[in-house]
């Protein structure tokens, strides 16, 4: 199978760089599927699952919302956050979860609404990441 370049840089630095045989993208609504030679483009992400394979093994990411550009023969993908699912501390987004729900019992701006918002969001999906990948 062809192969591209694959880069995942998180906010808090790079993830993966390496080749890449196929690859599916979270976008908002639903996935994006890459392979070598795809077209051009430049794609929203949402958070959710990316899904990778290198040499026949597959690899699962969970992302946090950010970019993808896509060439023929590379695709630099720019996150919020990226965690092998494997790695997730689920009493750590446990508790995440409750403060973001407590936030979110409070009289607040709209700001710290869609702040508060966002982090339960986020917590939630680490929550039900962990749960699907935990051995």
């Amino acid at each position: 199978m062809n192969k591209f370049m694959l880069s995942i840089t998180a906010s808090s630095g790079e993830f993966y760089q390496g080749d890449c045989e196929d690859l599916t993208l979270p976008i908002s609504d639903g996935i994006y599927g890459v392979q070598a030679g795809h077209n051009p483009v430049l794609v929203a992400l949402h958070m959710g699952i990316l899904h990778f394979v290198v040499d026949g093994k597959a690899r699962d990411v969970l992302v946090g919302d950010g970019i993808a550009e896509v060439t023929p023969a590379y695709v630099m993908v720019l996150v919020d956050s990226a965690e092998n699912p494997e790695d997730i501390d689920k009493n750590r987004a446990e508790a995440a979860r409750i403060r973001a729900e407590e936030r979110l019992q409070h009289k607040q701006s709209m700001h710290e609404y869609y702040q508060s918002k966002i982090a339960l969001d986020r917590a939630m999906q680490r929550l039900q990441t962990a749960a699907k990948y935990k051995r």
